[in-house]
């Protein structure tokens, strides 16, 4: 499950690369199921398990239009 949470996240940080967004403005870090949003343990509906499988965001000021 890591594994695969990880792989995630480097394709969306990919992703976010391709549309313009400068690699150093971005990582990526894959939780798991060390981070989950949703606890629900073996009882999870299909919603439930969607929002466990998720890509959150920190939006960094300073890009380059910021830069001097």
């Amino acid at each position: 499950n890591q594994r695969l949470s990880q792989r995630r996240a480097k394709s969306t940080e990919q992703y976010v690369i391709s549309k313009g967004i400068d690699e150093s403005r971005i990582s990526a870090e894959g939780m798991g199921e060390s981070e989950l949003k949703v606890k629900c343990g073996q009882n999870c509906t299909d919603e439930e398990h969607q929002q466990n499988r998720r890509s959150e965001f920190l939006i960094v000021t300073g890009g380059p239009q910021n830069q001097k």
